[in-house]
């Protein structure tokens, strides 16, 4: 998975994507410091252990670099930037039950017009996953030779992925 580059400043209108999410009752927002232990758990039960530590370090700054998506007290998803990499988007997940509604879509919105917001004219999806969606979505551009990624390269539980040539997925469902 390559890291891809986005221009901030030719980003889709937000406002349009969070009223179809508030239409179903879903509330796109930045997250708050006291939902830190609650979304961590989420994120771990959702997802893994690096995505949560990842959220951590979204939930560590004022304001929080973290966006919830929200139905009542029902957590659906999350994004975060600014976590492992300055100008880095991610990561971002949906509940599986969610998938399919624009939550993704919105989240990844919020987040990229808040780095605009924040002065940030470029921004990396790290270790973008679905790259045609990307591209798709907010014109974003694979990064050549970025796969795999080494803003990542040494991180713990991944000596396979760069050493091995295994999948660069392997490692998230390490124990």
């Amino acid at each position: 998975m390559p890291d891809m580059l986005v221009k901030l400043y030719a980003l889709p209108p937000l406002e349009p994507v969070l009223a179809r999410q508030r239409a179903q009752g879903i509330n796109i927002r930045r997250g708050l410091p006291p939902e830190k232990a609650l979304v961590l758990d989420w994120v771990r039960q959702h997802f893994n252990e690096y995505w949560a530590s990842e959220t951590d370090v979204a939930f560590s700054v004022h304001p929080t670099t973290v966006f919830l998506a929200q139905r009542g007290d029902q957590l659906l998803g999350f994004a975060c930037y600014d976590s492992t990499h300055k100008a880095f988007f991610g990561p971002t997940g949906v509940d599986e039950a969610e998938r399919g509604k624009g939550i993704g879509t919105a989240l990844l919105l919020a987040s990229l017009h808040a780095m605009r917001h924040s002065g940030y004219m470029y921004g990396i999806i790290g270790w973008a996953g679905p790259v045609g969606y990307y591209e798709k979505t907010v014109n974003a551009t694979v990064i050549p030779d970025s796969e795999p990624p080494g803003s990542y390269r040494g991180l713990l539980g991944t000596h396979a992925i760069f050493t091995e040539g295994a999948r660069a997925d392997t490692f998230l469902d390490a124990p």
